[in-house]
């Protein structure tokens, strides 16, 4: 008899502010109907990395799923960049940058045929400080939101609403930023800098027009000293990033990135305190994530 492949599901109970039950029980059925012996385990937050590790190595499976938002999915990745298995995502965090990125469909059902049966992509990982990146990466307001969010009490896009308004009601002073990148030294008035893999945040806004998940380089989005209603429109997407002459895009394969003051900073929608030193560099197509077709930005 054929063996049944093993997908491990990973589950990030709160994630987005939403019950996983009904996720949870819908991945346990497609997968029966597939034949596929599907093992779970669900985050809390201590030595998760280390028991994801444990569970690939004794069921040694074809598909990791995960339901949670960027950072969960930036965590398995970290505890599986090197073994050879295809990640489905399935995105249930606040802002699900990522699936954006991806392409995924907005339905349970259309993302659970992807994760568990569709194409893959192979796209790059950015390192920063020793930590990974998948997606989008910053220094400055939208961290300092993201820092706000964790601290809030309310969840989801409501969430992320009011803090938005909290953030830049209490907006500190620019920093000055210096990048040393592709042999040239830039320095700069910044509100906010983005380390970018990607092109999209989860609500959708593109904040870095030029960047291939895949293409063996990262962005360096700075946006110098603007004013509070222009940031605003940018973060809520009404103004394009590549329209604006405040506006500078670096696209490089390493960097160091160094600010007159410790500032607030994000990896895929994780707060991780405040940094005045950040040295950067891409890592080439380390990561097998599953798609439904081909993305445009696919090199």
């Amino acid at each position: 008899m054929k063996p049944k492949d093993t997908f491990i599901l990973v589950v990030n109970p709160i994630a987005g502010g939403q019950d996983k039950a009904n996720l949870t029980q819908q991945v346990k059925d497609f997968t029966a109907r597939q034949e596929v012996s599907l093992i779970e385990y669900e985050t809390t937050g201590e030595a998760d990395e280390e028991a994801i590790k444990k569970l690939f190595d004794e069921h040694n499976p074809q598909r990791i799923l995960v339901a949670g938002g960027d950072g969960t999915i930036k965590m398995v990745a970290e505890a599986l960049e090197d073994k050879d298995v295809i990640i489905g995502v399935l995105p249930s965090g606040s802002a699900n940058g990522l699936s954006v990125d991806l392409n995924l469909p907005k339905t349970i059902e259309d993302n659970l045929a992807i994760a568990c049966k569709g194409d893959y992509v192979e796209m790059d990982m950015v390192d920063i400080n020793g930590k990974k990146s998948l997606h989008l990466s910053d220094l400055g307001v939208n961290a300092a939101l993201i820092k706000n969010y964790e601290s809030g009490r309310v969840r989801g896009k409501l969430g992320y609403a009011l803090q938005i308004i909290n953030t830049l009601t209490d907006l500190d002073d620019p920093f000055w930023i210096t990048i040393e990148a592709n042999g040239k030294k830039t320095t700069s008035e910044a509100r906010m800098v983005v380390i970018a893999n990607t092109n999209k945040y989860g609500t959708g806004v593109t904040i870095n027009p030029i960047g291939k998940f895949n293409d063996g380089k990262f962005e360096i989005i700075i946006l110098k000293s603007l004013d509070i209603i222009t940031i605003g429109k940018i973060l809520a997407g009404n103004i394009p990033v590549d329209d604006n002459e405040d506006v500078e895009i670096i696209s490089t394969e390493e960097a160091l990135i160094v600010t007159d003051k410790p500032v607030s900073f994000q990896i895929d929608g994780e707060f991780y305190g405040e940094e005045d030193r950040l040295r950067v560099k891409i890592l080439h197509r380390q990561l097998k994530v599953a798609v439904p077709a081909k993305p445009e930005n696919i090199t």
